[in-house]
């Protein structure tokens, strides 16, 4: 019981700590983690291409594989952020990793010796006569970039909800503010991620990969010194334990119990009382969904009931746990629902560069780097994200009486709806690059064709308005849903719709070459049919949103029940709180 009140004390701390103040720290270390991965996700498919000498598809690969292991490490990076280490001590332990990567880039960049000699100027009838690079030389280039990976993954499990924690979401006002958190944080990634595809990649091609690898170990190990100087302000969270034991707990004794009957009274099952509860454990109220799994929280009246162990974790569930994995479970068709839209990003990062290298990039005498088309989006993010919080949600609080505007669901919906039209867009696109390639008699030239790059900015704009949707939609959402055991495990789980959506753009490429007769098999896009391919996402991405709508009105918001001890007036909970209880769509 003291260490209760120690923790109740301790979570109840000077009002001084937490808020916007300290949430500026994860801010920032999160929005350099983005300006530095970012840069690299978007021109690593020109280093394979120009200066690995990895052909077109195997760049694509490379690229999408290595974006999508950073994103699904983050899982990893979540289960020590919950279970062993604090969201700060993640975030340092990680990003120091990090750092160590980029330097290795930097330096296999910086010696010949340690890559192939550079094929970027080999005209394209002779590509296949390039020098592959040896198996040390991938070697170096592999550590460095899942070195990258692994420390970029613990930074974006732990960075936003180590944010998020500084908004108490028991308090109405600070749980209001929780919403407009991710809003900003989508707002400084978006920053971030804008001075990467300008400045850093701006770097890489005028003052070499060194450099720009350089720049980003550099900036990276400034962002965790900032974010040190912030600890004293920090609202740290408490570890309790693995939310996967917490998980295999449930369905162990639920399994173990199946043969029992329910109650009738759901009073009667298993749930920690007021009085036992510690200020930061939320109790969650039974849901209707998946009963098997209540089966776990029954009270057992045989004589295994009166043995000392027949309430240990593995025998007894409380109400709170079951319905901890029942959101688990839950959540898992919505990740599912928005992995596509991952898979038509990925091609943005790796094919639509691509295109930009055969197309006009010059403002008179200034040549924009073709990793650096990704601006435009950003740009117009960096604009509306503020838009979004200040004029829109206002609005659209007065017509729907929720506190964020729309339902998060609702806005991931808007999202698909976007990624669908932006692929469409894409197709069309290419259709005409093709066609001037075509008229031109630059089928097999290397020079750049009669086209502005910024053709490229109609997808890319629209794409950019779906992942503001999208991504913001879906770290409120996992971060909101899930309980208080399990936040940086929701949050990586957003993330992990990222990864699986990379991994499955190798896999559809590679299909979608088979089956074709090879759409993409060229090492020139100006054969490849790279328009039919864009076609083939936008079809199926509409498909994915008629799956994803079954899956967001299936989907049921968690109910918590409300400490007394907390003294928080119902009517003000209810106001903070509200969205847990309304409806889908």
């Amino acid at each position: 019981m003291g260490m209760c009140r120690d923790v109740k004390n301790e979570t109840k701390q000077s009002p001084r700590l937490g808020g916007n103040r300290a949430a500026l720290f994860a801010y920032a270390i999160a929005g350099i983690d983005v300006m530095a991965f970012f840069a690299t996700g978007v021109s690593l498919v020109t280093y394979f291409y120009g200066f690995m000498n990895f052909s077109i598809t195997e760049s694509a690969t490379a690229v999408t594989n290595f974006m999508g292991t950073a994103f699904l490490l983050s899982l990893f990076g979540a289960f020590l952020s919950d279970t062993y280490l604090s969201r700060f001590k993640t975030c340092v332990l990680f990003g120091c990793i990090e750092v160590v990567g980029y330097a290795l880039l930097a330096v296999q960049a910086h010696f010949r010796q340690l890559r192939p000699f550079p094929c970027k100027d080999v005209p394209l009838s002779q590509m296949n006569q390039c020098e592959s690079a040896n198996k040390g030389q991938l070697a170096i280039l592999y550590a460095g970039l899942y070195l990258v990976a692994i420390g970029t993954s613990g930074v974006k499990a732990a960075a936003p909800p180590l944010g998020a924690d500084q908004y108490d979401e028991k308090d109405p006002k600070e749980a209001a503010k929780l919403s407009s958190y991710f809003n900003w944080l989508m707002f400084f990634l978006t920053t971030g991620a804008l001075f990467g595809v300008t400045f850093v990649v701006w770097i890489s091609e005028n003052q070499g990969w060194d450099w720009s690898f350089a720049v980003c170990s550099i900036v990276v190990g400034f962002s965790i010194l900032f974010l040190t100087l912030g600890k004293s302000l920090y609202r740290n969270n408490v570890t309790k334990g693995s939310p996967l034991t917490r998980i295999m707990q449930v369905f162990v004794v639920a399994l173990r119990n199946r043969n029992l009957r329910l109650p009738q009274n759901e009073h009667e099952l298993h749930e920690i009382q007021d009085k036992e509860a510690r200020y930061d454990t939320e109790i969650l109220r039974k849901t209707e969904q998946f009963k098997f799994l209540d089966r776990a929280a029954i009270n057992r009246t045989d004589q295994e009931a009166s043995t000392s162990n027949a309430h240990g974790p593995w025998k007894l569930c409380t109400v709170t746990q079951v319905e901890e994995t029942k959101i688990v479970v839950r959540m898992l068709p919505i990740i599912l629902s928005t992995v596509f839209m991952n898979t038509c990003l990925a091609q943005l990062q790796t094919f639509t560069i691509q295109q930009s290298t055969t197309m006009d990039r010059k403002i008179h005498k200034f040549e924009v780097p073709g990793a650096s088309i990704p601006a435009i989006p950003l740009l117009f993010m960096i604009i509306l994200i503020p838009m979004y919080e200040r004029v829109f949600i206002p609005i659209a609080r007065k017509f729907t009486g929720i506190p964020t505007g729309i339902r998060q669901l609702q806005r991931i919906g808007v999202g698909l709806v976007l990624s669908s039209l932006s692929m469409a867009v894409a197709a069309i696109v290419e259709k005409h690059r093709k066609s001037i390639a075509i008229k031109h008699n630059m089928v097999e030239s290397a020079a750049p064709l009669p086209m502005s790059v910024f053709w490229l900015g109609y997808q890319y704009a629209i794409f950019g308005l779906a992942d503001m949707f999208t991504l913001v939609g879906l770290l409120d959402f996992f971060y909101s849903e899930s309980s208080s055991s399990m936040k940086a495990l929701s949050t990586a789980i957003s993330w992990s719709s990222l990864a699986i959506g990379y991994y499955t753009s190798s896999i559809v490429v590679s299909t979608v070459n088979k089956v074709s007769g090879g759409w993409l098999a060229n090492n020139n896009l100006n054969k490849d049919k790279l328009d039919y391919f864009y076609w083939l996402l936008a079809g199926l991405s509409v498909l994915n949103f008629g799956f994803y709508l079954l899956c967001a009105s299936w989907y049921k918001y968690k109910k918590v029940d409300v400490n007394p001890e907390d003294n928080v007036p119902s009517n003000k909970v209810k106001e903070g709180k509200g969205k847990i209880e309304m409806g889908i769509v």
